[in-house]
């Protein structure tokens, strides 16, 4: 992608994809059930005929028992792990689906049972953690952010739900949307980083390409986003953690893009497992009626996370389980997921009066209606064929898919003496645990994929170059004997080395938060020997966070940020280390200088003592080893040109209430290479009733620069853009002065100006 102009709203409507999704049968549908609380007459008829046990199984989703890859390790089946006896609550009536089964045989044998053997002939729905692909991978969904390019994440979605779909998978676990301001937390590598405004354009265009063009295809999968709400806040970056934040702040930073993913189409939404100011989402009213409900419309269902209605009683916020499913049914958790919590208690507290009937049939309706929407009525086995699950795996076009994204996810850091690109007749050592074998490829969170079937680091460069030694030097949390003194005599015999480091697979994800968000020491170890040999070397990070480097890591002529990339990693490391592809991604989030200041991010407050430019002085914002910004800030990204901003222009030069604002600048490639420069427009308000950040994103644009060529990059400004929300929680704005700045990443000085606003 290239020459395009991203803002807020033009990729949010994607060419008018979400007033599509407004005025769409499906969504009239869903607002007209919603509001008459009726169905299609032949789905209505199954309501009244229902027995209370019958609605309370329709709301109760548990994991498969017959489970598919490694689901079982990431989602275990409790109680229902056995499946003939899962097998024969779904013929009687007690489950609504499984999620992470073992592919469309397993789902042709469950829906085969069900539509044959139960009561109500009502069709199971099928689920799955397609996160970031299904047997195909793609990069982690951080690093596809890095991309900065969010229609590249639909066609990865798109492609993800045509593989998933032929494998009987009606309905994903994703858009994750959780902006990830702390990067202790683990779950960074799930969401978009912590900008919110690249939040909503990559949540919006997961959920298109999910959802593709109709539910009701063969080859889409409703999307659900999560996790609902500001899971990403959790104190301190650890997982699953309290949450403790103003309504403003959640407003204007951690809701917009579960919106953007509501708005774009999604019909499902997942609570999240955190507390929001003392009350857990699961049981939260407020977020779940008014906000969801009421305020944007939703009509979709909300399902709750592994087990999180029973987890409120060990919060202390409910006293046992039926306590549990009342407190959450009541709040607007439509489903509950393996808990069996509904499906053991709802039936009792309709009969005695504290969950009313009428709320009991709602949840089911929608629950209904999306089965119906998805086409299950009409063909229960339309997502179920063996034969076209192989055909469409792993596909030649799949892999195309992934080996683009991986090297557009790539983010170069640094890369001081043109170390980069490499010339394929060197000589190469590739040196560290992640060098070579099948491993840590595909990232956290792959259920179907297989790292036996990904490309390593090795076999990508080897395909490139004539000349490659790989050794280990160390492992990933431990000194290898001997490993140190293999990798300097590899260093010594090569011209350039490539130090493989960073984190496993482990290190990153779901209940993987660290209090040192560094290099483990034993990999540091090996970086200062071999960066005492005096050759070149080139850092190749693995990481699904950002990290705060150190030492020989740090100093590293060339760095290269890589993530987990998926199927054909090396593939895509080769792609940038030898020139094949310039490198055009940009960081997601801030890489800070130590780990003390996480929570960091660029659009911070400025506060009333700011550090100046120049030298340290005392009684200032600042630490006392490191300063208030960050190494590599949210935006920084290197090419394989050399870029410079000039000739910023403001037309008019005061924006009127109503008008409209054009500010430009040329970008100039005065490299040998041609390259793709990710043009980022920020703004800061100078005075306002409340204190604003220091900057914020309001629009970019990926243009591609020939060697000396240049171009004028223009971007429009509107009042709508300017607004925050007030005192009042409404949005407004006053007049006065702005700072404006296009520039190469949130804390690069670019091309700045001022502009007035009129009032």
């Amino acid at each position: 992608m290239s020459d395009m102009t991203i803002s807020r709203r033009a990729a949010l409507m994607g060419a008018g994809a979400v007033a599509a999704w407004a005025t769409s049968p499906a969504r009239a549908l869903l607002a007209q059930a919603e509001a008459s609380g009726t169905l299609p007459p032949r789905i209505e008829a199954l309501i009244g005929r229902m027995t209370l046990e019958e609605k309370a199984g329709q709301l109760q989703l548990n994991a498969a028992a017959w489970a598919g890859g490694a689901a079982v390790a990431l989602n275990p089946p409790g109680g229902s792990g056995n499946f003939d006896k899962q097998l024969a609550d779904a013929v009687a009536g007690k489950l609504t689906g499984v999620f992470n089964g073992n592919g469309a045989a397993m789902a042709r044998r469950m829906q085969g049972a069900v539509m044959k053997g139960s009561r109500m002939k009502i069709p199971l729905i099928f689920a799955a953690d397609v996160i970031h692909g299904h047997r195909t991978i793609f990069p982690v969904p951080v690093a596809e952010a890095a991309s900065f390019e969010p229609d590249l994440a639909r066609r990865t979605a798109r492609a993800a739900a045509v593989e998933g779909a032929a494998a009987g998978i009606d309905w994903t676990f994703f858009p994750m949307v959780d902006i990830a301001r702390d990067q202790r937390w683990g779950r960074t590598m799930e969401g978009a980083g912590e900008d919110p405004m690249l939040g909503e354009l990559f949540a919006a265009a997961r959920v298109r390409g999910f959802q593709g063009e109709g539910l009701a295809r063969d080859d889409a999968m409703m999307a659900c986003v999560k996790h609902f709400a500001a899971y990403g806040a959790a104190e301190s970056g650890l997982d699953y953690n309290s949450v403790d934040i103003s309504e403003r702040t959640l407003r204007e930073v951690y809701l917009p893009p579960y919106k953007a993913g509501f708005d774009a189409g999604a019909m499902s939404g997942m609570a999240s497992f955190n507390e929001i100011n003392g009350v857990p989402s699961h049981g939260n009213p407020w977020l779940m009626k008014t906000v969801l409900r009421d305020e944007w419309k939703f009509p979709g269902i909300v399902v709750s996370d592994y087990t999180g209605d029973e987890e409120m009683i060990a919060a202390g916020f409910a006293k046992d389980g039926k306590d549990a499913a009342r407190i959450a049914f009541l709040a607007g958790v439509d489903m509950s997921m393996q808990s069996d919590l509904y499906a053991l208690h709802l039936p009792a507290l309709v009969r005695g009066g504290a969950v009313p009937q009428e709320l009991l049939d709602q949840s089911v309706r929608r629950v209904l209606l999306v089965k119906h929407l998805l086409g299950l009525f009409d063909d229960p086995f339309r997502r179920i064929d063996e034969k076209r699950e192989k055909a469409r795996s792993r596909t030649r076009e799949s892999l195309a898919l992934s080996r683009e994204a991986g090297r557009k996810a790539i983010v170069l850091l640094k890369n001081d003496g043109d170390v980069l690109p490499l010339r394929k007749e060197q000589r190469i050592a590739i040196i560290g645990p992640f060098a070579s074998g099948q491993h840590d490829l595909n990232g956290p969170w792959v259920v179907y994929g297989d790292n036996a079937n990904a490309v390593d680091l090795a076999t990508g460069v080897r395909a490139v170059a004539g000349s490659v030694t790989v050794t280990p030097g160390s492992g990933v949390e431990e000194a290898l004997p001997g490993g140190i003194e293999a990798a300097v005599a590899a260093a010594q015999a090569a011209d350039v080395v490539l130090l493989a480091i960073g984190e496993n697979e482990g290190m990153s994800g779901e209940a993987q938060s660290r209090t040192a968000i560094t290099v483990p020491a034993p990999q540091m170890a090996l970086a200062e020997a071999v960066a005492k040999t005096g050759k070149p070397v080139v850092v190749v990070l693995k990481n699904g966070r950002g990290l705060a480097l150190e030492g020989a890591v740090k100093d590293a002529p060339a760095i290269l940020v890589t993530w987990f990339l998926g199927s054909e990693t090396g593939h895509a490391i080769a792609d940038v280390l030898f020139g094949a592809y310039g490198p055009s991604g940009r960081l997601p989030l801030s890489f800070p200088h130590e780990s003390g200041q996480e929570p960091y991010y660029y659009a911070h407050k400025a506060t009333g003592r700011p550090q100046p430019a120049g030298e340290r002085q005392p009684y200032k914002a600042q630490w006392r080893t490191a300063p208030n910004a960050a190494l590599y800030p949210f935006g920084h990204g290197l090419t394989y040109g050399k870029v410079g901003y000039a000739g910023l222009a403001v037309s008019p030069a005061a924006l009127p209430q109503g008008g409209r604002l054009t500010v430009s600048a040329t970008v100039t490639n005065s490299g040998t290479r041609a390259c793709e420069e990710v043009v980022q427009l920020y703004i800061r308000d100078r005075v306002a009733t409340l204190t604003r950040p220091v900057r914020e994103l309001k629009a970019f644009r990926k243009v591609a620069l020939a060697p000396g060529a240049s171009q004028t990059v223009s971007f429009t400004l509107t009042v709508d853009q300017l607004r925050y929300l007030g005192a009042d929680l409404k949005p407004t704005v006053e007049p006065g002065t702005f700072d404006v700045w296009i520039a190469p990443s949130a804390q690069a000085e670019g091309v700045h100006t001022t502009f007035e606003l009129l009032a």
